[in-house]
């Protein structure tokens, strides 16, 4: 597990990744700074620089909000604000912790820095 802050323009958010393959190759190319875009009024979505090793996923999942996820098909990071049906080719990488806010207000983009957590925090 590793924490991570995702800075957006507003405040910052503490989130904590898993120990998945996904999810440490995620953690392996922070910091990173992507802009966010609304998708289906129901999670923000980013392209990432490359593909994540998804080896030992299941096969889908449910996201819940403040869930982290990787949707393999597109190879983008999602980040859900509302709850979605299990869907094929999506992988959870962790989780916000508190609120959301800092990430839904307004629809348009938004540009958040991932980084990981010093052991200050």
């Amino acid at each position: 597990m590793m924490d991570i802050r995702i800075v957006t323009d507003t405040a910052p958010l503490a989130a904590t990744l898993n120990d998945s393959p996904a999810a440490r190759g995620l953690a392996a190319m922070l910091p990173l700074t992507l802009t966010l875009s609304d998708f289906h009024s129901t999670e923000k979505i980013a392209d990432l620089p490359a593909t994540l090793d998804t080896t030992g996923s299941p096969a889908g999942a449910a996201a819940e909000p403040g869930d982290i996820a990787y949707f393999a098909p597109w190879g983008n990071l999602a980040i859900f604000y509302r709850g979605f049906p299990r869907s094929a080719g999506l992988v959870i990488l962790g989780r916000i912790a508190g609120p959301l806010d800092a990430l839904t207000r307004g629809d348009g983009e938004q540009t958040v820095t991932i980084a990981a957590t010093d052991a200050r925090g």
